[in-house]
């Protein structure tokens, strides 16, 4: 009977997509009166019949068999009205779509043009309902234009055609948090696993299996990765899945009740992913690799996606709120038990991509006030959702990061001193950190000031000791969680922590601030600026949207010492200081996380370092209304920002007799037994 089902169900979606595609199959030969408009659904109608195309090319096994210079050709036409030498006459951007369609409907087009483009993972994933779902759309916004202009010469109204586009999204808010919750422990038919596991990994074609936009990083990562020897695979996907190992039994978590890990990568990783997988199964994890939380594929246009940042405008309010947690609830029902089997996720970050700086476009939509209020409450509830399902109690994760050819000649050399880093004796750095950890244990408050054009003067308020003897401030951070060793931290106290952070450069997801300054009045972030536009406005903007993340104030989270000054004196020598990721850059001197602290939603676990002594500084101010206000403890953010080791004139501990330890002077490390870490600078 349910097979039956089944196919009478696949048969009307067949019905469905055969309908939609001989409807979308007579646009481009069709005149309704505008021609500006004509143009737009003439442009959409193709993508969606070039869709069309390659969904049969890979029915018929065309991936298999075409050469790497064809699937290359197949892959380009898919993304190329989006690379940045077509970008500027694409109807994917806001700018030439506003110029060519006007004010009133010309950002709601590239909103909807961005939408449609999500099909071309559905193909790969041979999603064809979702598919539907988006050749149904565009057909019937096609039916409102040709329908007004019949009855009166006019076009439709943005909110029209805007309403059209929120009741889909509604209509389907509950299939689409299925696929998503499911996506997350899919071990099974999961397409990242199915090209990990069955692929030639020496055979590149196995890169456009994914779908994703392949470029020459992609490419030229995969040829080094085959290239070097399975000795170094090994010690590269074992330093990943150990350290994950260890997040889990330095936190007295049991992962012997854990069943699903996340494999989070970039293409042409596929050979570590492998050789990890085979260690997470030896765990007892098997893995999953989505689209939505696990592969993704090379940089198609970074503008292109800073521009459709806010999208989401076009659809946020409160229903859309309530309908997107109650379906995401219901799906998380359905998906309880392997929620509960969750592990994890386990990230392999890449660095060393050209500089981006970004064009704020007018004609981009921008979520408005009350928006913003909206999306922060949003994200906030998500993730209280989120851990009522998988605790952060329970689970953990891991973070290892290498660079991209991209980065240019240093590529290779970059890329063994990263898996050298990634490896550096821990024992030597932890004995080096407790000597660090006793010092600041007896610290009322720290200072850090920078030097030259670094304009730092702030006062770091640290927790107070009730029994030295079996409590300390500070973490000694080794290389579990995040990979590569190399800090100490803690979450201090907000009230008395003021002055100013400033960094003279820094690259926070990917993007890239100049003169970036946060003042802190109780530890909250009471001014910000930063100097990468001409207009202080959109400075503040940027600011506030890519690191305070829209809230009005961030507290200051995390205070740490990065020790790996090997890693520092690398990047100098090699001249990529400024391509480092936060996971390596984070560790090349003091750093401070604006947000949550490190032991979010996890303050009632107790932490110990390897001395034994207990971990007492795991919450602040803010995340102690956990209890009474949840909705005010947390911020969904943590931002490291790293003052680095040529910027730092002094680190002080200051005890409450006034009494100073210095720690750090004009970028060395003075404190007795932390010599060691001033060998790689010699």
């Amino acid at each position: 009977m349910k097979e039956r089902l089944q196919q009478a169900d696949s048969a009307v979606l067949q019905e469905r997509y055969g309908l939609a595609l001989t409807r979308i199959g007579q646009i481009p030969e069709e005149h309704f009166g505008d021609s500006a408009f004509e143009r737009y659904f003439k442009s959409v109608a193709e993508f969606f019949l070039l869709l069309d195309s390659e969904r049969g090319f890979l029915e018929d096994g065309g991936r298999q068999k075409a050469s790497l210079e064809e699937l290359k050709q197949h892959n380009h036409k898919l993304y190329e009205d989006v690379i940045p030498d077509n970008y500027g006459k694409s109807y994917a951007n806001p700018a030439f779509a506003v110029k060519e369609l006007g004010e009133e409907l010309g950002a709601l087009c590239a909103f909807l043009y961005r939408r449609f483009r999500r099909g071309i993972g559905l193909v790969y994933e041979q999603d064809l309902e979702q598919l539907v779902v988006l050749m149904e759309l565009f057909v019937q916004v096609y039916a409102a234009f040709t329908y007004q202009w019949e009855e009166d010469g006019s076009l439709p109204g943005r909110e029209s055609i805007r309403q059209i586009n929120y009741w889909s999204v509604c209509d389907y808010a509950e299939e689409a948090a299925l696929r998503s919750v499911k996506a997350r422990f899919d071990t099974k038919d999961c397409l990242g696993m199915k090209i990990i596991r069955e692929s030639d990994l020496e055979d590149l074609r196995y890169l456009y299996a994914y779908g994703e936009y392949v470029g020459e990083n992609e490419l030229e990562t995969a040829r080094f990765l085959n290239a070097l020897d399975e000795e170094t695979i090994a010690a590269m996907a074992d330093t990943y899945t150990e350290g994950f190992r260890m997040g889990y039994e330095v936190a007295g978590k049991d992962l012997s009740k854990k069943s699903i890990v996340d494999l989070v990568y970039r293409l042409g990783f596929e050979r570590m992913m492998r050789r990890a997988a085979e260690n997470f199964e030896k765990m007892g994890l098997k893995c999953a690799a989505s689209r939505d939380f696990g592969f993704s594929g090379g940089d198609v246009n970074r503008q292109y996606d800073y521009d459709h940042d806010d999208d989401h405008a076009f659809y946020l309010d409160k229903n859309f709120i309530t309908r997107q947690l109650e379906a995401t609830r219901c799906a998380f029902e359905q998906y309880r038990q392997e929620a509960a089997q969750y592990a994890g996720p386990a990230v392999v970050e890449t660095f060393g991509r050209a500089d981006f700086d970004p064009v704020n476009k007018p004609e981009a939509v921008k979520l408005s006030d009350e928006q913003n209020k909206l999306w922060v409450e949003y994200r906030s509830q998500s993730s209280l959702l989120t851990q009522e399902y998988i605790s952060r109690k329970e689970s953990s994760f891991t973070i290892i990061a290498f660079p991209v050819p991209e980065i240019g000649p240093v590529f290779e050399e970059l890329f063994r001193e990263t898996i050298r880093i990634n490896t550096l004796d821990y024992m030597l750095y932890r004995e080096v950190q407790q000597k660090l950890i006793d010092a600041l244990d007896q610290a009322d408050y720290c200072l850090v000031r920078g030097m030259g054009k670094n304009r730092t003067d702030l006062k770091v308020n640290l927790h107070k000791l009730s029994d030295p003897s079996r409590e300390t401030i500070f973490e000694n951070c080794v290389a579990d969680v995040n990979i590569p060793v190399g800090e100490v931290f803690t979450s201090p106290v907000l009230k008395g922590t003021d002055g100013v952070l400033h960094v003279t450069r820094v690259f926070l997801e990917g993007l890239e601030f100049r003169d970036l300054s946060l003042t802190f009045r109780d530890g909250m972030i009471s001014d910000y600026n930063c100097g990468n536009f001409a207009e202080q406005t959109e400075n503040k903007r940027f600011v506030r949207d890519n690191v305070l993340f829209r809230h009005d104030s961030l507290p200051l989270g995390e205070f740490a010492i990065g020790t790996n000054t090997t890693a520092y004196v690398a990047a100098k020598r090699l001249k990529v200081e400024s391509k480092l990721p936060i996971l390596i850059a984070e560790k090349m001197g003091p750093h401070f996380a604006v947000g949550d602290t490190c032991y979010s939603r996890e303050e009632d676990v107790k932490v110990y370092n390897p001395d034994g002594k207990e971990i007492v500084a795991r919450e602040n101010e803010r995340s102690a209304l956990r209890r009474e206000k949840p909705m005010e403890a947390y911020f969904n953010c943590h931002t490291d920002i790293t003052i680095p080791y040529d910027e730092l004139g002094e680190l002080t501990a200051v005890r409450k007799d006034g009494s100073v330890i210095p720690i750090i002077r004009e970028g060395r490390f003075v404190l007795p037994g932390t010599e060691p870490l001033n060998e790689a600078f010699n």
